[in-house]
């Protein structure tokens, strides 16, 4: 090694614990500063590969390469072989932050192959780690055989537009003070080259002062005034070396000096020795004409030697007034037709356009394009991941959108699925396939109500949820997104949507349509097997099973709806005129806008302006892009413009979008309303999210009675799910796919159960003393995942538990009586059940885990259902519910309970006692049949044909009644089932009689189960 290399290992080591040495002056930056060698026999600690699949993630290997120029005869390098099929590379992420403001440059020695392709390579600036870095990037061509030295100044990196992950900084400025590493992005293609020899180089320039604004931009009315508050800041944090005297005045807008605002001009003078960080102000004076207008614009010029202002100019905004539209009193219809009648092409086509936050190159696009919508995608989040953090940052964005000529705010979307989920702290409930289970449509309304409550509190007021789906097979990686294999029941859980918009949010029914029932093997997205795949059915099968759950939300007012990245036939949803335009804006009367998926339209055969014109003459009205914002708004507007899209198909997208703005009152009340900051996760939300999370449970097996368990007991508790609050939470959590791990607060299973028993020996892998114990509780099942990287067949995934899970059952149920909990997205194949007294399926329970507890204990009774068919093979998938063959392990709706059946019975017929004349002839029914002369002494059915003759009579006559409630009837049939299930009655009508319970035939469900 190189007395070169000597000394900057050592540098590097200094840096590494935390010491100043690369916070020196610049003149001390003159020599090379090494990032990364590669002179050890192993990858350096921090480097590693990554890719969309394992075949794209590169091998990295350390070999000789003496043969570099300027290089030892002792010289290692990094070599990366890679087949990249979607994407991948490798990074290098430093151990703590380096200070590369003193230099100039970055740079790298590559041996290429000529190969011609393209590289990117990125670095990662701020942020609170390298995962969560603001990316900047440049490039290289492949196009040298053999070693050549890549070296990049810092001044022509630019912010990366197409990604920027969740919590990076977005104030688009390559600081350097913190650097947290770099990344090499391969192209779609297989190759190798060899990297060596990673520094920062060169001597930076003296950094100037930078000037920022305490806002970027003004709104003000008419005879008022705006305080503009000018802060000077150094780069290292020191106090000023020299004078700073800041110019400033007001430049040449839309607003007319004179009449609109009196103009200004002068100095802010900032002393040598003044603190880092020290502001001044001076105030701008609008003036009244007492006329109707549009917003004008005063911009905000700041200047000055020495100094740097912002990137984005600041402005001052005369707020629009007068105008027909903004006058509240007005109908949505008038304000909508006034607008409408005012605006350009360009900002018809911005409202059409929908940017994800992280894409934006600077806030100011906001306005420059015109943009009508924001959203943060799975894991998009401020760099400080509160709620507050989360209401800063999207009224910052809702304050560039007040500078435009007609400000019209921006609708601001997230995928709040299971509550407000990117957001740490935040209540987070089960997912869908365990509200489903619960067969509460009023809770799960009520889960739509504490959802929009934390939604709104934030600044945010549209939702990309509910999933309408229904779910087809077990295979499908977001089985879990679903309330259930029967499109009934997914049609009564509707009622979220009722629970979001009541409460301020706009809801979106997704995936329109026939996302759940897409033909295993189909799809042609990366590895999926199934997700975004095609639907093969019939038309009767598409109407009756997918579409109807749609009819459902449409009855009750949903304000948009997202089409389905899958096809129905040969056609991707995302082109399907006659399914968006003919069938669902017109048979079915849908009068919200369709939002597309996430780069949806990207999936449409053809090129982009092709994509663009195909998807909005389908009926899409407002396009995630997410990134090419820029390239769709010029792609739409020359569609427009040369007749391919009509005007007439644009306003009727602007109309419908215009719509949902002024419902929502965006135009009044534009910003987040703080008030209910303090409530996002309270232990009032938190406890309703508890109270699914127990009704979700599903009692599936309970020989012995070994459930609920005492309080006295001595409860073994063991499996990969039992601690682990990212695993019960499941994907779509903090970030897209989810983790493992304490990524939120809430309690975990094993918190819950330490809350109920009175001893508790924990040991994840089984491997502690059993001997002393009287139950076991094992907690196994699936770790998170999102789409389909979620689809069995994918890299190996399959239905079964891990190795692990089953060796901690085979050892825990081995020994001592024992529960088998199964924490998954989906029914899983269980084997064996013989060695194990009790099964429960608690789903993806979310942040409560003590809810999966509750009924453990006794604390409630278990009552939830199977909202899926859980099948007792692999050959059996997919397996539903009126198949012709149907013999699963467990049926569609199959639950048992452990509340006593006439205790039931007696609180169902008080409540019909209340009721309009129907319900109360039902309730004297009941009540002829709840002597005890029919019931056994621990509440369950003696006289099961008398029983059974009087809920027969009851249920017709609830048929008829205006006064009875899905949960009346539920609990009637529920009496039924008991006995069906304990009897061992015929699984298909088992099944059966759930899903005409779903559709209200009560009748028809007591006679299958009595049958």
């Amino acid at each position: 090694m190189t007395p070169h290399r000597r000394r900057t290992r050592f540098l590097a080591l200094l840096a590494l614990l935390g010491a100043t040495l690369l916070a020196t002056p610049a003149q001390a930056a003159a020599e090379p500063f090494d990032v990364t060698d590669f002179e050890s026999d192993t990858v350096p600690a921090g480097v590693y590969p990554w890719g969309n699949d394992a075949a794209s993630t590169p091998r990295l290997t350390i070999a000789a390469a003496p043969e570099r120029p300027g290089a030892e005869t002792t010289n290692r390098a990094l070599n990366a072989e890679y087949t990249v099929s979607q994407w991948g590379g490798w990074s290098h992420d430093l151990a703590a932050t380096q200070d590369w403001a003193p230099y100039s440059g970055f740079s790298f020695w590559v041996k290429g192959t000529a190969s011609g392709q393209r590289v990117f390579f990125e670095l990662k600036d701020g942020g609170a780690g390298a995962g969560s870095a603001e990316l900047f990037e440049s490039s290289f061509t492949d196009d040298t055989a053999g070693w050549r030295q890549i070296q990049v100044p810092f001044a022509d990196f630019v912010r990366r537009g197409d990604y920027q992950p969740g919590g990076a900084p977005t104030d688009g400025e390559l600081d350097l003070i913190a650097m947290w590493g770099y990344s090499i992005r391969f192209p779609s293609a297989a190759g190798t080259l060899v990297f060596d020899d990673v520094q920062v180089y060169g001597t930076a320039p003296p950094r100037p002062v930078r000037l920022s604004t305490d806002a970027p931009v003004y709104p003000v009315n008419e005879k008022g005034g705006a305080e503009v508050r000018v802060t000077v800041t150094t780069s290292d944090g020191k106090p000023l070396p020299a004078d700073a005297n800041v110019t400033y005045k007001t430049g040449t807008g839309t607003a007319t000096p004179g009449e609109d605002y009196t103009p200004v001009e002068g100095v802010l003078a900032f002393p040598a020795g003044t603190a880092s960080g020290t502001a001044k102000a001076f105030t701008v004076r609008t003036l009244g004409d007492r006329q109707a207008e549009v917003a004008e614009t005063i911009p905000v010029v700041l200047s000055g030697e020495g100094v740097r202002p912002p990137a984005d100019e600041p402005a001052i905004v005369v707020n629009a007034h007068g105008l027909p539209y903004l006058d509240k009193r007005r109908s949505v219809k008038e304000r909508v037709r006034d607008l409408l009648g005012r605006m350009t092409p360009a900002e018809k086509v911005g409202q059409m356009t929908q940017a994800e936050r992280g894409a934006l190159s600077k806030q100011d696009d906001i306005a420059e394009y015109l943009l009508g919508s924001l959203l943060s995608g799975g894991g998009s989040t401020p760099s400080v991941n509160t709620p507050k953090g989360w209401a800063d940052m999207i009224d910052a964005f809702q304050l560039r959108a007040q500078q435009t000529r007609l400000q019209v705010p921006l609708i601001y979307g997230v995928d709040a699925v299971h509550g407000h989920n990117n957001v740490i702290g935040a209540t987070i409930f089960p997912h869908n396939v365990g509200m489903g289970a619960t067969r509460d449509p009023a809770l799960v309304e009520k889960s739509g109500e504490i959802t929009a409550k934390e939604v709104k509190a934030t600044g945010i007021p549209w939702d990309f949820a509910p999933c309408l789906c229904v779910s087809r097979d077990e295979r499908w990686g977001r089985a879990y997104e679903s309330f259930g294999e029967d499109p009934a029941l997914v049609g009564r859980m509707a009622a979220i949507v009722d629970g979001l918009q009541d409460h301020g949010v706009l809801a979106t029914a997704k995936h329109f349509v026939a996302d759940g029932g897409t033909t295993y093997g189909t799809s042609t997205t990366g590895d999926y097997t199934i997700d975004q795949g095609v639907f093969t059915g019939t038309r009767q099968e598409l109407e009756a099973i997918h579409l109807a759950p749609f009819v459902e939300a449409i009855k009750r007012g949903v304000g948009s709806v997202m089409p389905s990245f899958s096809s129905v036939g040969p056609t991707k949803m995302h082109a399907h005129r006659e399914l968006i335009t003919d069938v669902l804006k017109g048979r079915l009367g849908f009068k919200g806008f369709v939002i597309s998926d996430w780069a949806g339209i990207d999936q449409i055969p053809g090129d982009y302006p092709s994509d663009v014109r195909t998807s909005i003459n389908a009926g899409l009205d407002m396009i995630m892009v997410p990134y090419a914002y820029q390239q769709f708004v010029a792609a739409l507007t020359a569609e427009v413009t040369a007749g391919r899209v009509t005007l007439a198909r644009v306003d009727d997208a602007v109309s419908r979008i215009l719509t949902q703005k002024f419902r929502l009152g965006l135009f009044e009340r534009p910003f987040a309303d703080r008030s209910g900051l303090a409530a996002v996760g309270s232990p009032g939300h938190r406890a309703v999210a508890r109270t699914a999370a127990a009704k979700s449970q599903v009692l599936l097996k309970n020989d012995g009675a070994v459930l609920p368990l005492p309080r006295t007991a001595k409860v073994y508790v063991a499996g990969s799910n039992a601690n682990d609050v990212g695993n019960q939470s499941g994907g779509w959590t903090i970030s897209w796919q989810g983790a493992s791990g304490p990524i939120t607060p809430g309690t975990t299973i094993l918190d819950g159960i330490r809350g109920r028993a009175a001893a508790v020996t924990y040991s994840a892998d089984a491997s502690a003393p059993t001997a002393g114990h009287d139950v076991g509780v094992v907690v196994v099942g699936e770790t998170p995942y999102a789409e389909g990287v979620g689809d069995v067949g994918r890299q190996g995934r399959t239905l079964e538990l891990s190795a692990a899970d089953k060796a901690a059952v085979a050892s825990v149920c081995g020994a001592m009586r024992c529960v088998v909990v199964v924490v998954s997205g989906r029914p899983l194949l269980l084997g064996d059940l013989s060695g194990v007294e009790a099964v429960v399926a608690a789903w993806l329970p979310g942040t409560e885990g003590a809810g999966v507890s509750d009924p453990l204990f006794g604390a409630v009774p278990y009552t939830g259902r199977l909202p899926f068919t859980w099948p007792a093979s692999m050959e059996q998938v997919p397996i539903n519910v009126g198949d012709a063959v149907y013999r699963p392990m467990f049926p569609y709706g199959f639950g048992l309970r452990t509340d006593r059946a006439r205790t039931r019975l007696a609180a169902v017929r008080e409540q019909l006692s209340r009721g309009d004349g129907l319900s109360r002839a039902a309730a004297a029914v009941l009540g002829a049949v709840l002597p005890e002369r029919h019931w056994n002494a621990d509440g369950s059915v003696r006289d099961s044909r008398t029983v059974l003759r009087a809920l027969g009579v009851a249920a017709a006559l609830l048929e008829r009644s205006r006064t009875d409630t899905f949960a009346h009837g539920d609990a009637l049939v529920s009496v039924a089932r008991d006995l069906a299930q304990a009897a061992g009655h015929d699984p298909a009508a088992q099944a059966l009689a759930d899903q005409a319970l779903a559709t209200g035939d009560l009748t028809g469900a007591v006679k299958l189960l009595g049958g």
